[in-house]
Parts: C-alpha cells; sequence; structure tokens
C-alpha cells in the first residue's frame, strides 16, 4: 500500500510539473513575457519576451532610444531624453494585456491609434492615453475634472468608475478593448473606464479637454501602440496584443 502512494504521489508532482510547463496550470505558474498555449491558440501575439525589444522602435525614429533598456525582464526607461516608444506594427481593433511600475512621484501612459504622419511630434497628438501616475505623489493626478487624471483614467477625459491602482512601486495589470470606436479599459481586473469614439458624449468632453487644440486628436482608426517617456523611471512587462 505504501508503494502505491509513492507512485501516486510521483505521478501527481508529474502532472503538477506538466501543467506549470505547459501554461495550463494556475496563475501562480504563469512563466513571465510569455505566452500559454490557449493564448496562441487564441490568436494572441507577445511584444516583448523579456530579452529583445525588436517589436519596438522609437517614435518616428529607426531604433529603440538608449534610455529604454531591458532591466529585471521589463522594459524600463532609465534615462533622460529618449522619447516615446512605438510598436512597429500598427493596430486597428484589439485587445492589449500589460503589466507596468510606476516610480515613486512619476508619470507615464500607455496611448493607441498613434499616426507618425510628418505633421505630428508627439504621440499625444493622436493617441488616447490610459494614464500611468503615482496617484500619492505626482501633482498632476490631483489636478483636472472629476479625477480624470488619475491612474487608469481616459487622460483628461473619462475619470475612474472605481479606484482600482496599486502603490508606486508595485506592478498593475492592464487590459485594454478597442472594436469598432468602443474602448474598454481595464486595471487589476477591473473596468474603470469605457467610451466611444467619435461620439457626442466623447466630442463634448474633447472640446472641454487639454485636447481642444489638437484637431486630430483621436481622429484615427488604426495606428501604433505607444509608451510614454514623461521623464520618470517606469517599467513594463507581459506586453501581449490580440487582433480582433
Amino acid at each position: 500500500m505504501k508503494r502505491i502512494y509513492t507512485l501516486l504521489a510521483l505521478l501527481a508532482t508529474a502532472l503538477f510539473a506538466y501543467a506549470c510547463a505547459s501554461g495550463t496550470g494556475g496563475s501562480s505558474s504563469k512563466a513571465e513575457n510569455a505566452l500559454t498555449r490557449k493564448e496562441k491558440a487564441d490568436g494572441w501575439v507577445l511584444l516583448f519576451d523579456g530579452k529583445s525589444m525588436e517589436h519596438w522602435r522609437g517614435f518616428k525614429k529607426d531604433a529603440v532610444p538608449a534610455a529604454w533598456q531591458i532591466e529585471d525582464g521589463a522594459i524600463a526607461l532609465v534615462g533622460k531624453g529618449g522619447g516615446d516608444i512605438v510598436t512597429k506594427e500598427e493596430y486597428q481593433d484589439f485587445e492589449l494585456m500589460l503589466d507596468w511600475k510606476i516610480s515613486e512621484g512619476g508619470n507615464s501612459g500607455i496611448f493607441f491609434n498613434v499616426s507618425e504622419e510628418p505633421k505630428f511630434r508627439y504621440t499625444f497628438q493622436t493617441g488616447p492615453e490610459m494614464q500611468i501616475i503615482d496617484d500619492e505623489r505626482h501633482p498632476d493626478a490631483k489636478q483636472g475634472k472629476n479625477g480624470n487624471r488619475k491612474a487608469g483614467t481616459n487622460y483628461d477625459l473619462h475619470p475612474l468608475s472605481e479606484p482600482a491602482v496599486k502603490p508606486a512601486g508595485e506592478y498593475n495589470t492592464v487590459r485594454l478593448v478597442v472594436k469598432g470606436g468602443n474602448v474598454e479599459q481595464y486595471l487589476n481586473g477591473k473596468k474603470v473606464v469605457e467610451y466611444a469614439l467619435w461620439s457626442p458624449e466623447w466630442e463634448h468632453m474633447v472640446q472641454e479637454s487639454k485636447f481642444v487644440s489638437m484637431p486630430d486628436y483621436g481622429r484615427y482608426k488604426r495606428g501604433h501602440i505607444a509608451l510614454q517617456d514623461h521623464g520618470d523611471k517606469v517599467w513594463f512587462k507581459n506586453i501581449k496584443i490580440r487582433p480582433l
């Protein structure tokens, strides 16, 4: 009987190890910067493998600026003057997931539908932004209207439905779904913002925001994903996208 129990224990250990390796186990067994078999089958594309930034380059540049480096398995802004980085590919309808961590007092952001047409100098002239910020220490988080500059907001337009951010220095998980002009923003498993691009509500809010002087803001139906250099240290990992 003792031998049977030993064999069963060995079998259970082997099955658990297989589940971890194949990505079918629990969340605690999931590998960093990697796709599970199911994610691959569902059409997800890994945008960062923890070792290379081959899917990225500087905004309107041929390569990734030196200020952006790989640090502790994440894309990190470690220097000054690098500028924003963008995906080499453009996307229209998609689901994006990533983890971000901001330094104390830091500020950054995630943009989408970013255009690189010659007339634009900055990503924020075209791309809506999901805000990244240290809510407790950065003064911009306390400005704007109804808290519409806090972490997770559609920056300077839509405030949060409920708070969800973790303190500076801890990783937060983002899920951003853009389909047919409808945008859903999730932070740490909570849907914190939802809006419709180009709707009457959208047009009104843009007119009341800092983007009123930017006629091309939020007008593009496809474009690059961008990660912002706001001058503060920030980290991004587990970046993946699924075209819809």
